[in-house]
């Protein structure tokens, strides 16, 4: 159990800024407060991990259909480079930079629709998205099938086939997803 005093003396704080960093952390879901006995980290849930890989899914579908031929050939340019950096990352066998550029290739989908709220809603749950892919990869060798699925992706983008574009991406989010939940052993337990 985390208390706000003792984080407060690790921290050379006072108590006032620790609370409120507590309090953020729990609307963002990363840990749970007890009033006057303190705070536990937060695992991820199954159903959790369900409900980001579905909101992953709405939110990238709706900046792709925003698109229009213009930002579909700037985006595909762009996200060549992304791609690139990513398969050097995987040959480095750097998973937290591999990690990193999933996480900016998919935020890219949703900056599509050029929705300052869409981006805010996929910010607030970019670190549970890095999580679940970390934890994915620690199960599986899913990195050359995914940098295959991103060029995927992003050639669908720039063809313009929303309709291709969605099923892909619900195939890959579902695969993330259940390398997440056989990393925790099944999908009733934690992750």
């Amino acid at each position: 159990m985390l208390s706000e005093s003792d984080l407060a003396h690790r921290v050379g704080a006072s108590r006032t800024p620790v609370r409120a960093a507590l309090l953020r952390l729990q609307d963002e879901g990363w840990i749970t407060v007890y009033p006057r006995r303190g705070a536990l980290v937060r695992d991820m849930g199954a159903q959790e991990a369900a409900d980001i890989s579905g909101a992953r899914l709405v939110l990238e579908v709706s900046g792709v259909r925003g698109l229009g031929p213009q930002g579909r050939s700037a985006f595909a340019v762009e996200f060549a480079g992304i791609l690139a950096e990513q398969e050097e990352a995987a040959n480095r066998g750097d998973t937290s930079a591999f990690v990193d550029l999933d996480v900016r290739l998919h935020r890219g989908f949703v900056e599509g629709a050029r929705n300052a709220l869409l981006v805010d809603l996929y910010d607030r749950i970019r670190d549970r998205q890095s999580l679940m892919v970390a934890r994915s990869l620690a199960v599986s060798d899913r990195i050359g099938a995914i940098i295959s699925e991103h060029r995927e992706l992003v050639g669908l983008v720039a063809e313009g086939d929303v309709a291709g574009f969605e099923h892909l991406l619900s195939v890959h989010i579902r695969r993330t997803h259940e390398g997440v939940v056989r990393e925790a052993g099944n999908a009733d337990t934690r992750v």
